[in-house]
């Protein structure tokens, strides 16, 4: 993109910033390689560009091995000769339009790099059949035994094949930690889908883990079907890998 361009499209964007509360806007990021969208965010200003400047101050640098999956990814665009097409899809919203905006389009792009979830996730896609299921579910009581809940998504199982491979792998927490834990909850809309016993849990790249196991055939397998508890269900809890609450 030539420099006159690029001030220009700042200035529409920064523009927007004066639009009071309604300044917020969402977008896509697209690989010109592939036509692949492979991020989904909201912001204001010029949060479109950020994720390419961020990633072209660590090119070349002592923290390129700790890039994050999108930046690594606009770092190949970028070493290929290439610009990321940036695509506004919805400007002029209050920061809660953002939310959901976006929220719904992380729901229709798979296999994005985003690190997190939409904003409440958990009102997300839906089968009509597992709508009825989550609405009439019974929430569980806590087990004594210690388990970590993942939350994934229908999107997820597409991409990966089936329930367990979108639960096991590459999530973003501690080994030393996870090693404590020997059952994980496979959830999806706030209902238990099936219920693993882990073998062992392993680092599944530099900063990201991942388990192998099996169907539970104990006791735990009785939590499979249920509705998480609403502490886990609550606003604000949309992290997709959670330990039991004490």
């Amino acid at each position: 993109m030539n420099p006159q361009k690029s001030e220009n499209i700042h200035k529409v964007l920064a523009a927007l910033t004066e639009n009071g509360n309604r300044k917020y806007y969402v977008y896509r990021l697209v690989d010109p390689r592939t036509f692949h969208t492979f991020y989904v965010g909201k912001g204001c200003g010029d949060r479109v560009f950020q994720h390419v400047k961020n990633a072209k101050s660590l090119i070349g640098t002592d923290k390129e091995d700790e890039m994050s999956l999108k930046c690594k990814l606009i770092a190949e665009i970028i070493e290929a000769g290439k610009e990321v097409i940036s695509i506004i899809h919805r400007r002029g919203l209050s920061q809660t339009e953002a939310f959901e905006v976006e929220a719904a389009l992380i729901d229709a792009y798979p296999n994005l790099t985003n690190k997190q979830k939409g904003h409440d996730f958990e009102r997300g896609t839906i089968s009509v059949e597992d709508l009825y299921e989550t609405v009439n579910a019974v929430e569980y009581s806590e087990p004594e035994e210690k388990y970590i809940i993942i939350k994934t998504t229908i999107n997820s199982i597409s991409v990966n094949g089936n329930l367990y491979e979108a639960t096991r792998i590459c999530w973003h927490a501690r080994l030393d930690k996870a090693k404590n834990y020997k059952y994980v909850f496979s959830v999806i809309n706030g209902i238990v889908r099936e219920v693993y016993k882990v073998d062992k849990w392993f680092q599944y790249n530099s900063d990201r883990i991942a388990f192998e196991g099996v169907p539970a055939n104990d006791k735990m397998a009785e939590y499979k079907g249920k509705l998480l508890p609403a502490k886990y269900r609550r606003k604000g809890a949309s992290n997709p890998f959670m330990y039991k609450k004490k």
